[in-house]
């Protein structure tokens, strides 16, 4: 298979209402939204749940007894396609969502570990990122949302990407090349005040070219901070990504952060509620998403696998 003659999953938003690529997996449009503002990820339902009840699923409980634990309804759950959940019950269908997240197992979630992991090159323009058509996934979020933290927590190597006190460090696409068959790509981070109005200008500029015109891109994580309420540049950020028909899992970040309602402060699992109700109206099924701490490694197992299956099944079609 020559993998850069593969085809990227572009979509186009004029032609009718449902879409397909070879398949009858890929639908995402909301008929409640204008033509202009419909959003689509990589990955839809493989199918409606054939389950007669839709109560919602319990993931993980939590190590607090004041926590209750992070419960899902079936139609926000992100199934891969070819994957058929109509024969599970609840208890099946609870030990294959991955632990933190709304993402169910597919049989593509396979070679899911990092054991390599190199540096390859930056690149300040999309054509001059590697061109040996290897997938990969880019990374990028707000300049303080801990994005190198957790990349060098899925690579168990603490310097991979450089980490800083000053936000905004990161100014060019970063690819790191994983195992030798495909790509992590750190990419500056948004919406740094500090930053001179100039770059802000670049950074946005050839992201959004990579973004839109890479054509080995599997998905964009959206890093987000769940320790604090949603911020509007997020909720732009996921909104023009949904509507350029960009591949998009969320990752929300900081879980650890838990403060208590007794203290004023709210939950991650309520901020990342917030997140996804403010942000649903641009897309017909939930994305996927799941959540992370750098400090404790809560989701890097999670994201790999996820990760891998995406990886997958991207190769085979």
């Amino acid at each position: 298979m020559i993998l850069s003659h593969l085809p990227r999953f572009h979509f186009s938003i004029f032609t009718k209402p449902c879409f397909s690529l070879s398949s009858s997996h890929f639908n995402f449009i909301n008929p409640k939204l204008p033509v202009t503002t419909v959003a689509r990820t990589l990955f839809s339902f493989a199918s409606k749940s054939n389950l007669a009840t839709v109560e919602p699923i319990p993931l993980s409980d939590s190590s607090d007894l004041d926590d209750a634990p992070v419960e899902i309804p079936l139609d926000k759950l992100f199934v891969p396609p070819e994957t058929d959940i109509s024969g599970d019950d609840t208890a099946s269908l609870t030990a294959r969502i991955l632990k933190g997240s709304n993402i169910v197992l597919s049989k593509y979630a396979r070679d899911a570990q990092i054991v390599q992991a190199d540096f390859v090159k930056s690149s300040v323009k999309t054509e001059d990122c590697p061109g040996d058509g290897l997938p990969e996934f880019a990374l990028v979020g707000r300049s303080n949302v801990g994005k190198s933290s957790l990349l060098n927590s899925l690579v168990r190597r603490k310097r991979l990407a450089l980490t800083s006190k000053k936000p905004g460090k990161t100014q060019c696409i970063n690819h790191f090349r994983i195992n030798d068959n495909w790509y992590l790509v750190d990419l500056p981070g948004y919406g740094y005040a500090s930053a001179p109005h100039e770059l802000k200008h670049d950074w946005n500029k050839f992201t959004k070219d990579y973004f839109l015109n890479r054509s080995t891109l599997v998905s964009v994580f959206l890093l987000v901070d769940a320790s604090i309420p949603p911020k509007q540049i997020d909720l732009d950020y996921a909104s023009w990504l949904g509507q350029n028909q960009v591949p998009m899992t969320m990752v929300f970040t900081k879980c650890d952060k838990r403060k208590k309602k007794k203290n004023g402060g709210k939950r991650p699992e309520e901020n990342i509620k917030e997140f996804q109700d403010l942000i649903q109206g641009f897309f017909e099924t939930t994305p996927p998403w799941i959540m992370t701490s750098s400090v404790t490694n809560q989701g890097r197992d999670e994201i790999l696998l996820h990760m891998a299956q995406l990886r997958n099944y991207w190769l085979k079609h």
